[in-house]
């Protein structure tokens, strides 16, 4: 199943940072939630994009957003991510993958010109209702896409 913006979001539920369990559903009627898929922890790009949501906090409160970053690390690696960075907002692991393929956040890509496999840098903005607004299949330039996302929420 593709993502479509306007139609219900996959339902996931992921262990965070400290082993808590995160359900998308626990912010159904209550926040808007931005789930953002990166490759890792700590490296250039995924490191730019986290601070750039870190620095933003106020701004995403402000349009009642909740900021869930998803990757295949564990949870050592995130918190040693959240330590040195000071990230406000919870990193959950999807080391099978299976969340990341249902929102197409994993497959074919390409990288340095050749064709790989992998995570597909991408995000999905869900409203309170639990469909989503706004699908970022591919996001080009980590820095900016903390930006770009505010700008989605001050249009709706």
């Amino acid at each position: 199943m593709a993502i479509q913006e306007g139609k219900a979001a996959p339902a996931f539920t992921l262990p965070d940072q400290n082993g808590d369990k995160v359900s998308l559903k626990q912010f159904k009627g209550d926040k808007n939630v931005l789930v953002y898929f990166y490759p890792r922890d700590d490296t250039p790009g995924c490191t730019k994009e986290a601070c750039g949501f870190r620095d933003l906090k106020k701004d995403l409160a402000k349009y009642d957003t909740q900021v869930l970053g998803i990757s295949a690390d564990g949870d050592e690696s995130h918190k040693k991510f959240i330590k040195k960075y000071k990230l406000n907002f919870p990193l959950l692991s999807d080391p099978t993958r299976k969340v990341m393929e249902k929102y197409g956040a994993y497959g074919e890509k390409m990288m340095y010109g050749k064709k790989t496999v992998g995570v597909i840098r991408s995000s999905v903005l869900v409203g309170k209702n639990g469909k989503v607004l706004k699908h970022w299949a591919k996001v080009a330039n980590a820095a900016k896409h903390p930006d770009k996302v505010i700008e989605v929420l001050k249009e709706l």
